[in-house]
């Protein structure tokens, strides 16, 4: 199967489609972020307020980690360029501010945010599929796919300079099929979502569901990692993905396990998120 970049144009203005899987997966994830709100009947326009903070966080994160490792400072105002754990630390760092400015406990912002970053994150990697980018090594699998006018082009000159090796003498120029790793990872991210969504009300101590997630996806990326077509393998066959993902993974369940209990825990106050009606009643003291 042969597969080229998704692009919508519209008169002079081109929209990829890994700009629109972007936009579907922060509004998707600000969704289930609403939901989560609702079910707890607390003011839902703070779902808004944590997909701005993640989409200014993200994109500036996403991009000083790329240069950083690249090395590349002209990416820096390129229209590529975006690495995913960098998005999520720069993203986070931005929703941390903006829930203290708002004096929303930390712990709880991450609760809520936990199956919605599942979420993002499986829509995202559509958008890597559409745009034909991070995609994996040489396979013979029937589902395995050629990306002609991929970032970059899955040839063989491209796929050597990842560290792929193949027989002497083929052509640089030649196009090979390869794992739609993108795939790989929105099929795993969406039951992952799947099961923290219905774990919402674990019982256990506010915080226990971002310890599950960040497990998770520290265990997806260390696997998939195993099958990308990468030239970042600075810890010999490890990539620095990998390395992260190891530290995300030892995160969680240390904070799986400190969170475990809820009556060890102290209790988290979320009165700041009242409706507004709610907290206007309680206030002119009208709220029982």
């Amino acid at each position: 199967m042969t597969v080229y970049p998704f692009t919508l144009k519209l008169g002079p203005l081109s929209i990829t489609g890994y700009g629109i899987m972007m936009m579907v997966a922060f509004l998707m994830a600000g969704w289930a972020i609403q939901l989560e709100l609702r079910r707890r009947q607390l003011d839902e326009e703070y779902a808004a307020d944590i997909v701005l903070a993640a989409v200014i966080g993200g994109l500036v994160g996403g991009r000083l980690w790329y240069v950083g490792v690249t090395g590349n400072w002209d990416a820096l105002f390129a229209r590529g360029g975006l690495v995913w754990y960098g998005g999520f630390v720069g993203g986070m760092l931005a929703v941390l501010l903006n829930g203290w400015r708002k004096h929303v406990p930390a712990r709880f912002t991450f609760e809520l945010a936990a199956p919605a970053l599942a979420l993002g994150y499986a829509l995202g990697r559509v958008g890597c599929f559409l745009v034909n980018d991070d995609y994996g090594v040489p396979s013979r699998l029937p589902w395995a796919i050629k990306f002609p006018q991929g970032l970059p082009p899955s040839t063989v000159g491209e796929l050597t300079r990842a560290g792929v090796r193949f027989p002497e003498g083929m052509d640089p120029y030649q196009v090979v099929a390869v794992h739609p790793t993108q795939i790989y990872e929105t099929v795993v991210m969406l039951a992952v979502f799947t099961w923290l969504w219905s774990r919402r009300a674990h019982g256990h101590a506010t915080g226990w569901l971002f310890g599950a997630w960040l497990m998770c996806a520290g265990a997806e990326r260390f696997l998939i990692e195993f099958l990308r077509a990468k030239d970042d393998r600075f810890f010999g066959p490890i990539t620095l993905a990998q390395v992260v993902s190891i530290v995300l993974v030892v995160t969680g369940v240390w904070l799986m396990r400190r969170w475990t209990d809820p009556d060890r825990s102290p209790a988290i106050d979320t009165s700041v998120l009242q409706r507004p009606a709610a907290r206007s009643a309680a206030d002119s003291g009208l709220g029982g």
